[in-house]
């Protein structure tokens, strides 16, 4: 019988405030989210991590910097009706050129998407600089090949990306008349309204890779049906070596027949 381990957790008033302490700190020193397993490591046996998430996450409620989570990671930022004292204090960030935009966008509805399905919906080509802006922005990354012919690479989100944008889950991700009343979707809904709309954002990428499977079913079929039609054009080796070997034997014969005339 397999023994299961029983986690320990501190009990004593005192050693509860240092542990909630200790994850404050962890927390406010990380440049980035960090999961619970994450916190946990840094932290001595006996700390029930969750339970002083949950504590900190209503200390801080009410103040001027909040404990939010992203993609299913822990991270300090400030409190969203303040955010206007801070934009004096931070440079301009770079915007987007109206083709990443629509880019992104369609990233991350149609993930996982290949550049010529990209290109597809919004009806113009893109330029190798753009998918390279949203890769090293941290935004897009390659998520594999699709199982059809050419094996072309596909494109999806990465969890900067739900960082960035504030997004617990793809799931979150706003539904297509938001994007429109952003003015995101100006040159691309006629092409989505053509496809039936936004797809759903939630959907798994198992279910992508079973469309993928699907499609190379297909592929193969149509490759086998092509085969069999090249195959039944053709003589059988059998039947084509059969008739130089008849046609061998005869003319050996009728030679040998003739040489026996002329030396009578």
């Amino acid at each position: 019988m397999q023994e299961t381990e029983t986690k320990q957790v501190a009990t004593d008033p005192e050693v509860i405030v240092q542990h909630r302490r200790m994850v404050e700190a962890v927390l406010f020193a990380s440049e980035n989210p960090l999961s619970v397993d994450d916190i946990a490591e840094r932290l001595p046996d006996g700390v029930d991590v969750e339970a002083h998430i949950e504590g900190l996450t209503e200390t801080y409620a009410t103040s001027g910097v909040n404990l939010v989570r992203l993609a299913g990671k822990f991270l300090f930022r400030t409190a969203e009706d303040l955010s206007f004292l801070l934009r004096r204090e931070v440079d301009e960030p770079r915007k987007l050129s109206r083709a990443a935009v629509e880019t992104m966008a369609i990233i991350a509805y149609h993930q996982p998407v290949t550049r010529a399905e990209i290109e597809e919906i919004r009806g113009v080509s893109i330029s190798k600089g753009t998918l390279d802006v949203l890769m090293e922005a941290g935004w897009v990354r390659m998520m594999g090949r699709k199982r059809t012919p050419g094996r072309p690479v596909t494109y999806g989100t990465t969890e900067d990306f739900l960082v960035h944008f504030g997004i617990e889950t793809i799931k979150d991700l706003p539904g297509v008349q938001e994007l429109k009343a952003a003015g995101l979707l100006d040159s691309v809904d006629m092409a989505l309204e053509k496809m039936g709309g936004m797809p759903d954002p939630s959907k798994s990428l198992e279910e992508a890779e079973g469309q993928i499977d699907l499609e190379e079913a297909i592929a193969a079929k149509e490759r086998a049906t092509l085969a069999g039609a090249d195959a039944s054009g053709m003589p059988e080796d059998g039947d084509t070596d059969a008739g130089d070997a008849d046609g061998m034997d005869d003319g050996d014969a009728n030679m040998d027949a003739d040489t026996e005339n002329n030396m009578a």
